[in-house]
């Protein structure tokens, strides 16, 4: 179907060199820490996720010790990784891991995938650096090199074009060095073949590539455009009381599940300070608490989710020494432990905004 795939696979190994990317994971056979990385690495540039691997590592050397850590230990050790499905969903397969298999860890490509958290990429990246089995990684990496060597049009983000690429990357894959092809091709997309000023002087491809050839390099790989993220409107409420703040863990099904925040009301634009005190249907507190003591109102900030825009502003409260705290659902917690908390990123540069920090 395409021209020059036994030149294509000859030349990646001809070039590989495993000591041109080092990684902590790099040659590791433990499918355990194998797939620790993995999961750690969707969606995570190499340079961040390595120290959250290494830290991971010392504090979890075995799934064992992971399925036993406590879920806000474990998300508070992800915070500042981002889709924190990724950790709920990573301490779960570890649970089930551990209980369930008694700590083995799957060695087929099947069972690898069944795994919660575990997609086509992951399976085959673990599959393939593990135990050798013959199974092509396609990520943004592959599908870059693939589409410009190749010429190939068709959008990676659809599922026609996540089919021929995958059917195509395992026709060049290497069945008796898997792990190597695989490694090979994510370090030549990494290195060599990058989205922006690729090294074309200098790539062993460039013979037979197609893009190149044809100078189409920066219009390859092609994505069909995303729908607009949804825009939303926070307005998180810091209560202060008699040294105390007030937080709530969110459990229902939306962002930033199993985080914890401040009492937090939605709105369909953000609200400027006459407006803060108005009664709304789903306000985060009583209202009725009086005298009430607006201490700061931030600018607002923003943080652009996958999917959502989200735009916050930040209220300082700080509630009379005569106030319940009892009446409002949620846990106080002294203000100087709040970095023991798992927070979205947007609360965490709040929080180390030092001009809004208050002493209280």
């Amino acid at each position: 179907m395409f021209p020059h795939t036994a030149f294509f696979t000859r030349q990646l190994f001809e070039w590989y060199d495993p000591d041109r990317r080092p990684t902590p994971w790099k040659g590791e056979e433990d499918p355990y820490r194998i797939w620790l990385s993995e999961i750690i690495l969707q969606q995570t540039r190499v340079e961040q996720g390595w120290p959250y691997f290494e830290a991971f590592v010392t504090a979890y050397p075995t799934v064992h010790h992971l399925a036993a850590a406590p879920q806000d230990e474990v998300m508070k050790k992800w915070e500042g990784l981002g889709y924190y499905n990724r950790a709920r969903n990573m301490l779960a397969a570890a649970r089930y891991i551990s209980d369930v298999r008694e700590g083995k860890f799957p060695d087929n490509y099947e069972d690898i995938l069944a795994l919660k958290g575990v997609g086509p990429y992951t399976a085959a990246a673990i599959a393939s650096f593990a135990y050798n089995l013959p199974y092509a990684v396609v990520d943004g990496n592959v599908y870059r090199v693939l589409a410009r060597f190749f010429g190939i049009d068709h959008p990676t983000n659809t599922t026609s074009g996540k089919k021929l690429f995958t059917e195509l990357a395992q026709t060049l894959l290497d069945k008796d060095q898997p792990g190597t092809y695989n490694q090979a091709i994510m370090d030549f997309g990494a290195l060599v073949c990058t989205p922006a000023n690729p090294d074309c002087a200098s790539c062993p491809l460039q013979i037979h590539c197609k893009a190149h050839r044809e100078d189409r390099i920066d219009q390859l790989p092609h994505k069909q455009p995303k729908a607009p993220r949804r825009i939303r409107f926070f307005h998180y409420f810091l209560l202060n009381h008699d040294g105390k703040i007030l937080l709530r863990k969110r459990e229902h099904k939306d962002v930033w599940r199993g985080l914890y925040e401040f009492p937090l009301l939605e709105t369909e634009k953000l609200l400027e300070e006459n407006q803060l005190l108005q009664q709304h249907t789903d306000w985060p507190f009583p209202v009725h608490w009086a005298p009430v003591d607006i201490a700061a109102i931030s600018p607002p900030k923003r943080q652009l989710l996958s999917h959502q825009d989200i735009r916050a502003r930040f209220i300082e409260i700080h509630l009379p020494k005569s106030t319940d705290p009892a009446t409002i659902s949620g846990t106080w917690v002294d203000r100087e432990v709040l970095s023991d908390y798992a927070f979205p990123r947007i609360i965490d540069w709040y929080l180390g905004d030092n001009s809004l920090y208050l002493n209280m």
